[in-house]
């Protein structure tokens, strides 16, 4: 009999999951028989430049649709005087002074390419175009992909080579200050769309020789490219690994954002809480690339995923460290108890009222008698349908755009509130309690967190109407026991806690600022093994 319930709820099934070991190094070990998703299989260019500018032209000319699309320009010149050469580069996304200064002005001089022998493509490169990064491709893949990317590509009569030059220089926003992770103390910059200012911002921080940032494309039809950034000999190569393994898989028809490539890339899609952690702060970014974490940044995209994610650097804000001890510890503690306060208030509080009214004073109870006295709805509808409004409330304030989304989520919420107490649709003291609830909520600095908290908080209170305190203690035991089974990338959730782990640094308390030279434990970083 205990074999067919063992066998019915499949508890001798291994867990096929990745996991971060102490032990695992180099590429990550799979189960037997666990099915491994591989990328389909994708049609390669392998289509040759050609010696002939008319032919490499018109090749051109069809790739980019250039009878109907007027962006691509052609501009024909002598290279040297003599040599016939096409020059062409979409138009907005290069740099046309670029274009004119340092290929045209510099090939056209006469006599620059009289001593050419060789690669013709090469030698131009070598002694008469001035750009800083400049190279050779015989490929045609190689040549839409950087016209597309908004270098200039110059076709050389006689050579089967085409030189390619960084000319981007397309319009992008300019750094600002953070507008989801404001801090009064530290940094007032933040990531911005474009790709290569992103990656300078972190090495603006991170002056160290091992840190390695490799390119490549995202895996999306639109050809849009990532950075994935770590420390080589640092992070654990295992993580670096699984990362990859992750992002070389994806093959969709379009990956437009990080919230995207976050669910291209998760293994537990119905999970409430992320699984990696999306920051717009360079400086949080490059703290946790020097604790050994994986970070993935996106062409067009203002956040930076840092992988692996736990609970608590979901609950820890890039201004704890600014602070001193006191202040930090202070302002932590209130983050967490806003943090439970805004998930058990609600449920805690149905509890009482319905199933264990000698808990309550009886001043309490009499209040709450009072106040719902005209109130026909029972009190758990009352509560799903206080924390419904104000989550629509804060919807609309956030779409709404400016000052205006302000005014509605306070003007909104003291009409509704009042409007309601008053039609007898709620009472004061459900309306104390989920006020209480979204002042809590917004104490977690995360969104997607927040976003989270809102579903375990409407269980809990289905829960508690259900059945009182042992339903709610039932389903908070069944929470947590799920959030200790969730990886984030092969690290616990609930980490360090939950498998316990040494660690530098108290994941609740704040510690003091010392001059540690390890990295976090839960990430298993090489510099342990040395």
């Amino acid at each position: 009999m205990l074999e067919r319930v063992i066998r019915f709820f499949r508890f001798d099934r291994r867990n096929g999951e990745y996991e971060l070991l102490e032990t695992e190094e180099g590429t990550p070990g799979y189960l037997a028989g666990e099915e491994q998703t591989s990328t389909l299989p994708q049609k390669e260019d392998t289509r040759r430049i050609c010696a002939t500018l008319a032919e490499n032209e018109a090749c051109l000319r069809v790739a980019f649709r250039a009878d109907i699309n007027p962006d691509l320009i052609f501009r024909p010149f002598k290279l040297g005087g003599k040599i016939p050469a096409l020059l062409a580069y979409l138009n907005g996304m290069a740099n046309a002074e670029q274009v004119s200064d340092f290929i045209l002005r510099d090939g056209m001089r006469p006599g620059c390419m009289e001593h050419a022998g060789g690669s013709l493509a090469q030698f131009a490169i070598e002694n008469v175009f001035t750009l800083g990064e400049a190279e050779t491709s015989s490929r045609w893949a190689d040549v839409t992909s950087a016209v597309m990317e908004g270098r200039t590509v110059v076709f050389i009569e006689g050579a089967e080579e085409a030189v390619l030059m960084d000319t981007r220089g397309f319009e992008h926003r300019s750094i600002t200050e953070p507008q989801t992770e404001k801090a009064v103390r530290g940094p007032q910059e933040a990531f911005i769309e474009n790709l290569r200012t992103n990656i300078t911002l972190l090495r603006r921080i991170l002056h160290t020789e091992d840190l390695v940032c490799e390119m490549r494309d995202a895996g999306g039809d639109n050809g849009i490219r990532l950075a994935l950034l770590y420390r080589e000999g640092v992070t654990n190569i295992t993580l670096v690994e699984e990362v990859k393994r992750r992002l070389a898989r994806i093959n969709t028809r379009t990956v437009i954002g990080m919230g995207v490539l976050e669910q291209l890339t998760e293994e537990h899609s119905l999970s409430p809480f992320p699984q990696v952690l999306q920051t717009e702060r360079p400086d949080r970014a490059a703290a946790m690339l020097m604790q050994g974490h994986v970070i993935v940044l996106l062409d067009g995209s203002p956040f930076a995923n840092v992988m692996p994610a736990t609970l608590f650097t979901l609950m820890t804000s890039s201004e704890d460290v600014y602070m001193r001890r006191p202040q930090g510890t202070t302002v932590r503690i209130v983050r967490y108890i806003g943090a439970v306060i805004s998930i058990l208030l609600p449920a805690f509080f149905l509890a009482l009222a319905l199933y264990h009214q000698g808990l309550l004073s009886t001043e309490v109870l009499t209040t709450v008698i009072a106040s719902r006295k005209m109130v026909f709805a029972p009190i758990g509808a009352e509560m799903i349908f206080l924390l419904i409004v104000f989550q629509l409330i804060r919807e609309a304030g956030m779409r709404v755009p400016g000052s205006i989304g302000q005014a509605i989520g306070i003007i909104g919420g003291l009409i509704l509130g009042q409007a309601a107490v008053a039609a007898n649709l709620a009472s004061s003291v459900v309306l104390i309690i989920v006020a209480l609830t979204g002042l809590g909520n917004f104490c977690i600095p995360d969104y997607s967190t927040q976003i989270a908290a809102a579903f375990f908080r409407l269980a809990l209170v289905i829960g508690a109407w259900v059945g009182g305190l042992l339903g709610m203690v039932c389903l908070t035991v069944v929470f947590v026991a799920w959030m200790a089974s969730l990886k984030s990338y092969g690290v616990p959730f609930l980490a360090p806690f939950s498998p316990k782990a040494r660690s530098n640094k108290p994941m609740i308390l704040r510690g003091r600022v010392t001059m540690h030279q390890q990295a976090e434990d839960v990430l298993n970083t090489r510099e342990e093994k040395l």
